[in-house]
C-alpha cells in the first residue's frame, strides 16, 4: 500500500511539473517566466537591461503542437526553466494576434501583421536580442539569433548559454558550439 501511495505521489509531482505553463484565454501557454508588457520592443529591451537580463521574444500560436512540446517537455526542465527565469526577459507574441507591437524601428502593427512583416513562418520561434539595438533597426535585423521550431532540451539549453556567453560575437557558429558542448 505504501509503495502504491508513493508511486501515486510521484506521478502527481511529475504531472504538476508538466503543467507548469497554464493555457491563457488566447490559447497560448503562459509560463511564470514570461513578461506581460505593452509589446514595445525598445521598452522591453530597456526593462530587460535594467534587470540584467537578455531580451527574448517567443512567437507562438493557438493549437501549435510544437509550442506544446516546448512548454511540456523542454521549458519545464529545471536547468532551462532557471535560465529563462533568471537570465531572460521573455515576451510572447501571438502569430495571429491583434495586440499592437512596436518594433525597434518605431513601426507599430498588430502581432499578426508584425510577425508577417518579419517573415516568421514557424511556431514556436524564439528571437534573441543584443543588450543594445541601434535606432531604426527592425527586430529581425537586430536579432543575434533566431530559433525556429521545437528543439530538444540539449539544443535549447545550449542555445540559451550561447546567447548569454555572446557566442555570436566569437566567430564560432552555434552549430559548432553545440557540437563541441555535446562532446564535452
Amino acid at each position: 500500500m505504501l509503495k502504491r501511495l508513493t508511486a501515486i505521489g510521484a506521478a502527481l509531482c511529475l504531472s504538476t511539473s508538466v503543467m507548469a505553463a497554464e493555457m491563457g484565454d488566447d490559447g497560448l501557454h503562459k509560463a511564470d517566466w514570461m513578461h506581460d508588457t505593452f509589446k514595445d520592443l525598445r521598452e522591453d529591451l530597456d526593462e530587460a537591461s535594467a534587470e540584467g537580463k537578455r531580451l527574448m521574444v517567443i512567437i507562438e500560436q493557438r493549437g501549435c503542437i510544437y509550442c506544446k512540446k516546448m512548454h511540456e517537455e523542454v521549458f519545464v526542465d529545471p536547468d532551462i526553466e532557471s535560465l529563462l527565469q533568471e537570465d531572460f526577459f521573455v515576451v510572447q507574441l501571438n502569430m495571429f494576434g491583434d495586440v499592437e507591437v512596436t518594433d525597434f524601428d518605431g513601426t507599430t502593427l498588430s502581432e499578426k501583421d508584425m510577425i508577417q512583416s518579419w517573415g516568421v513562418l514557424f511556431t514556436p520561434t524564439m528571437m534573441f536580442f543584443p543588450e543594445e539595438v541601434e535606432e531604426g533597426v527592425s527586430a529581425p535585423k537586430a536579432a543575434v539569433a533566431q530559433m525556429p521550431g521545437a528543439f530538444g532540451k540539449g539544443t535549447t539549453f545550449n542555445m540559451l548559454h550561447w546567447i548569454l556567453e555572446e557566442g555570436y560575437t566569437s566567430g564560432e557558429p552555434f552549430q559548432k558550439y553545440l557540437q563541441r558542448k555535446l562532446t564535452e
